[in-house]
């Protein structure tokens, strides 16, 4: 794992994301459907999220819980929440992760806390910044169920432009309840 800071510029207080999602990415020729073709090398977190993701592998959820929890060694957060999914699954892959980060953290974890009030865009398919940070204007609103100060960790698997972790952390920081907000996204575009 290659652990780096998110930027400090953002709405919350503190973030980290754990290796990037890719080493190198070549195109090799097109396909018989005349579609791009390409040979990834991805990190082994990013290779696991593409394995959780995109093949169903929840056997990926014990490894990449872990790697979180031991990148927050000896930190304590009160609540474990996940990033509101774009894309609606039977199963969300970040839940999941998230779910197992409270019990290995010995926290709470709550998919209530922080909800979409729509469906976006997938980020994946916005150009830049501006264009993410349009789609989820006011789209996540907090449902402040919490009984006492709470500090807060948010798990998101992929940060790009960091549209999203605003976002979403612009609307935590409206609710009085919440002490501190740190980040964890299990990979990072650059």
């Amino acid at each position: 794992m290659l652990i780096q800071p998110l930027p400090s510029h953002g709405p919350w207080d503190q973030g980290i994301s754990l290796d990037r999602h890719t080493v190198f990415s070549t195109p090799i020729g097109l396909n018989a459907q005349g579609h791009m073709q390409f040979e990834i090398l991805r990190t082994d977190i990013g290779e696991a999220l593409f394995q959780l993701k995109h093949r169903d592998d929840y056997r990926q959820v014990a490894f990449l819980a872990r790697s979180v929890a031991a990148a927050l060694a000896g930190q304590r957060f009160d609540l474990v929440i996940p990033m509101p999914a774009s894309r609606q699954r039977p199963c969300q892959p970040v839940h999941e992760v998230a779910r197992q980060v409270a019990v290995l953290l010995g926290s709470t974890y709550s998919d209530q806390l922080l909800l979409k009030t729509w469906p976006t865009a997938l980020m994946s398919d916005l150009a830049n910044y501006e264009q993410r940070a349009e789609a989820l204007a006011g789209c996540f609103i907090v449902n402040d169920t919490l009984r006492h100060s709470a500090d807060v960790l948010l798990l998101d698997d992929l940060v790009d432009t960091g549209a999203s972790l605003e976002a979403a952390c612009t609307a935590l920081r409206e609710c009085a309840s919440i002490r501190s907000i740190s980040l964890v996204a299990l990979t990072r575009r650059h």
